[in-house]
């Protein structure tokens, strides 16, 4: 490039371009699109024999930050950007293309440019033109006036170059000299540096030598991909010396780039020679401990692997692919990823018990069902399901096991009965938790090729008892959840289907695992939340709650002990007589299971124990004692009177005694101790009573997920508009239920002599209130039917109902009524309130059979059939209205 001072025109024609700058020396290729730009290019240089001249200016969009120049709307064009200089070439880049109608600020300093090649081309179907415009940067100007001409800008301009004579001062400028210098040594050193990099030829070097030092600051900063900011810097640096400065400036930040990236290459092929040397000396460790027969590295504990793989019994189509996956497991090294993953995978292949079974105890009946009595009281049915199931075994030994689901409110045992059941077997138990399970991955496990990835619950509880045939229980079952990870409970179906789960497929093992040897126990507070697929795999038994005869024997064989136990008592400090548990049961606990009762027993274990920490008259017995003659202790004893403790024998083999206590007299709950530590009564037999003292009251019964529970219906009438309100949190059926029987009580009032006349509306002027308490608890269920007919009929006639009279029952629009569910439940839950008479549909006789006949010996049942049958039994001396009415 010859140095020479480029004359240019006082206007030139402007093209913008923006976001971007174009730098005396650089050679750039555009795609003009746009009206103006292609209006521009046609008669500035197409249409002209001689190569003209036209101006670059960069612009910015408004947004950005402010710049000189006047803010007007102009499109731009899409160009591609190459530094060339005298043959050599950058790297094009790309910008985008902007709308036209988008407001720009005109930068104040442009750059005249020269084309070096056109081309025309027209775009199909639209016809359009456009133009491929190679340009060359030539030299800086400064724009004094912007116009439009057209479609396109023009602008007066004036030349920002330095004439030949100023050129000859700066050179001569020490300054300079010392800044070309400078910039010299960098650009070399870079020039190195990528020739080292990219075998290049050495004609980069030849601009050094025939380019002059200003021209060259601005062919490197056009090679650079810098800020668009620091373009437009180095356009504004007309004073060579500044420009100088920032071009070696770039040069040196590019420079310093490329040595951190060569830096990091090195140390990276450092690491990799550094592993391939690591595994050269493991090779020779190997050999050489090989030689001397010292052979107990990694080899050796995948040897024990394989031993144990063998006589892990696995199907052979398991130990095919588990041999697979050793045989690639030695091809690996213990630092290559996957190593860790492959080698647990296969200890957990090596570590189930395929064909590990309990040893089978024998199967005596009478033995087993010892066991079973000896852990729980009552439930009879549970009881005689297992012994079923020994008998069929001991026919039958590989028959298959059963899959239970317990049934029934908290405290009654389901959890503790299942670990009973093992123990009657003589199996191992495992116990997974289901409540809050929402992950599908819980059941079936992940998939290896996740990071983290684990076995399912089953196969690792399998895992931990080392059986194949345990006891498994599936605890809280009806509280799983489902999410986007799944839904646990549909995967139960394949693990509780015998048809199934012989091949029951983990996704972690990607084998099929024989889950059929294993019995299932499975328990639930309610059978409504489980899907009806899964409940049609279990065989469901209820434990619907104990009575309070069978709350009395649990707590004097079962819960009085172990209280004592855990306080660190005996009987000789506590004693609770039979009286005393059945005040706590009735007046202190009114629950289907024996929790609450075995807080209250605790409850008085502690104000024993107090007690007993705080007598003044206990001596402890040390092992200092040992040391004493037991003849000398026994005649210090004889002579006094007064000291309360006996004499206990000591041996070299006795336990530890240093805080045993003895006291003379033990502690016997009474009555005033139950109301001192327990506080006054909760319940009262008097309450139902005292509840259905006015008309308007009934006692109904309902079931909960905690077992039966009594429940009060209260209704009032007032001056009103004939509404009917409810009240008490209640679901849609319930109030449909309410509806109907204020619907058949109109109907018949006339009947029940509650109207003169027939046509009498019973609600005129005047609304029914119907509250059920208890409102901070939801209800619903059409149980309530029989209930809320007798409530308005009392009501209505101010004819009280009997209080020792609770009921229950749906009926229907004709008066019929119909049968409900929990008919043992709510029947408990009255014997508990002390109720003496029950209400029930004729065609819930059959259930009867499943309730104690200790309780029906308590209680008066009575069948209704018709709603005119409940009201009948309901009030006392049966419906005073019968003489008058057509029933």
């Amino acid at each position: 490039m010859a140095e020479s001072v480029v004359e240019l025109p006082s206007r030139l024609a402007i093209l913008p371009f923006r976001n971007k700058v174009l730098l005396p020396g650089a050679i750039i290729r555009i795609r003009c699109t746009s009206p103006s730009s292609v209006k521009l290019v046609e008669q500035e240089l197409w249409q002209k024999e001689e190569k003209g001249l036209i101006g670059i200016l960069p612009v910015r969009d408004a947004d950005e930050s402010k710049s000189l120049g006047t803010a007007i709307s102009q499109g731009t064009d899409s160009l591609d950007q190459s530094s060339k200089v005298q043959g050599g070439s950058a790297d094009s880049n790309k910008l985008d293309t902007k709308k036209q109608n988008d407001v720009v600020h005109w930068h104040a300093r442009g750059v005249a440019a020269r084309a070096l090649h056109l081309s025309r081309g027209v775009e199909k179907p639209s016809g359009r033109v456009t133009y491929i415009v190679v340009l060359e940067g030539l030299c800086r100007f400064s724009v004094q006036e912007l116009s439009t001409r057209g479609t396109y800008h023009t602008a007066r301009i004036s030349s920002l170059e330095l004439t030949k004579t100023e050129m000859e001062l700066v050179e001569q400028d020490q300054d300079f000299i010392t800044l070309s210098r400078q910039f010299k040594a960098t650009a070399m050193e870079l020039i190195s540096v990528l020739e080292l990099k990219q075998k290049t030829g050495g004609r980069t070097k030849v601009l050094l030598e025939t380019v002059p030092v200003h021209k060259l600051a601005d062919i490197f900063a056009a090679s650079f991909e810098i800020s668009f900011e620091e373009q437009l810097s180095m356009l504004d640096a007309v004073d060579p010396k500044v420009r100088l400065s920032k071009a070696t400036e770039l040069v040196d930040r590019h420079l310093q780039s490329i040595r951190v990236a060569e830096k990091i290459t090195q140390k990276v092929e450092g690491q990799l020679s550094k592993s391939q040397k690591e595994f050269l000396l493991r090779q020779q460790m190997r050999a050489i401990k090989e030689e001397l027969g010292d052979n107990d590295d990694d080899e050796d504990d995948l040897v024990a692997l394989e031993r144990k793989m063998e006589s892990a019994g696995m199907p052979q189509n398991v130990s095919k692919l588990a041999h697979r996956e050793l045989r690639r497991l030695k091809k690996m090294q213990p630092q290559q990823p996957g190593y860790n993953s492959s080698r647990v995978y296969l200890e957990l292949l090596a570590d189930l018990p395929w064909q590990k079974a309990s040893e089978e105890i024998e199967l005596d009946l009478r033995a087993a069902r010892e066991r079973l009595d000896s852990d729980h009281y009552g439930l009879v049915k549970v009881k005689q399901r297992i012994i079923e199931y020994l008998a069929v075994r001991k026919l039958k030994p590989d028959a298959r096991g059963p899959v239970l689901c317990f049934v029934g409110p908290p405290g009654v045992g389901k959890t503790s009965l299942a670990s009973s059941i093992a123990s009657a077997l003589g199996r191992k138990f495992v116990r997974i938790s289901l409540g809050g399970v929402k992950d599908e991955a819980d059941i079936r496990g992940h998939r290896r090729t996740y990071v983290g990835s684990m076995p399912g619950r089953l196969i690792d509880g399998l895992k931990k008892v080392a059986v194949c045939n345990p006891v498994m229980l599936l605890d809280e079952v009806d509280k799983t959840g489902s999410d986007v990870r799944g839904d646990p409970a549909s995967a139960l179906l394949e693990v509780l289907d015998p048809e199934q789960n012989k091949t029951f497929n983990d996704h972690y093992l990607n084998v099929p695992f024989d889950l059929s040897k294993v019995v299932f126990v499975a328990t639930a507070n309610r059978m409504q939340p489980i899907s009806p697929p899964l409940l049609d795999r279990m065989e469901v038994i209820e434990l619907p709650g104990y009575t309070p005869e069978e709350k009395l024997q649990i707590a004097m064989r079962h819960l009085i002990p172990r209280v004592l136990d855990q306080h660190g008592l005996s009987t000789e400090f506590l004693q609770i007589p039979e009286g005393m548990v059945k005040l706590v049961i009735q007046r202190y606990t009114r629950e289907a299971g024996v929790r609450n009762l075995e807080r209250n027993l605790a409850a008085l274990a502690r104000a024993a124990a107090v007690r007993v920490a705080e007598q003044e008259h206990v001596v402890p017995l040390n092992k200092g004692v040992q040391g004493l003659a037991a003849p000398l202790l026994e005649n210090r004893i004889a002579d006094s009177t007064e000291v309360e403790m006996e004499v206990i024998p000591m041996s070299d083999n006795s336990q530890d005694l240093s805080n045993t206590f003895r006291v003379a007299s033990p502690l016997v709950v009474d009555e005033a101790m139950l109301e001192k530590v327990l506080g006054a009564p909760r319940f009262d037999d008097r309450e139902a009573s005292e509840r259905v003292a006015s008309p308007g009251v009934t006692v109904g019964l309902v079931w909960t997920a905690f077992g039966g529970e009594v429940q009060f219906v209260e209704a009032t009438a007032m001056a009103g508009k004939g509404e009917l309100h409810l009240t008490g949190q209640l679901g849609d059926v319930i109030k449909e239920s309410a509806q109907i029987a204020l619907t058949w009580v109109r109907a018949r009032a006339a009947d029940l002599n509650l109207a003169a006349a027939e046509r009498v509306n019973l609600l005129e002027d005047r609304d029914v209130h119907i509250h059920f308490p208890a409102g901070g608890v939801p209800k619903d269920g059409p149980s309530a039917g029989v209930t809320l007919v007798t409530t308005l009929v009392s009501l209505f006639s101010q004819k009280r109902v009997r209080s020792d009279t609770a009921m229950t029952g749906e009926m229907t629009l004709r008066g019929l009524v119909l049968p409900v569910g929990g008919v043992k439940d709510k029947i408990l839950a009255a014997h508990r309130y002390g109720i003496k008479r029950v209400i029930l549909p004729e065609r819930n006789l059959k259930d009867l059979a499943e309730v104690p006949s200790s309780v029906l010996a308590n209680l008066e049942i009575l069948l209704a059939k018709k709603i005119e049958d409940v009201l009948e039994h309901a009030f006392e001396g049966g419906s005073p209205w019968r003489k008058h009415s057509k029933l």
